[in-house]
């Protein structure tokens, strides 16, 4: 899948964009020790983005949701 397609499947869309509702909202239910035993994760970011996908649905720019789920993420879940 690249960015266009992507872009036009609604479907993959909205459950990408549920899934980082999901996990922005369970950052907020994790201790601080551990999210200071880890300050390589982007606890902030994460909240950050579930607080746009949840409230600015509209307003969510998908190339940036796209460049998270394939360089960010895969670069990034082994830390």
């Amino acid at each position: 899948m690249n960015l266009n397609a992507f872009e036009a499947d609604q479907f993959t869309v909205d459950a990408t964009l549920r899934n980082f509702t999901i996990l922005g909202e369970a950052t907020t239910n994790i201790p601080e020790n551990i999210k200071k035993k880890y300050p390589e994760v982007p606890w902030r970011e994460m909240k950050d983005l579930r607080n746009k996908v949840s409230h600015e649905y509209f307003g969510v720019d998908l190339t940036i949701v796209w460049e998270i789920i394939t360089d960010f993420i895969p670069n990034n879940k082994n830390k």
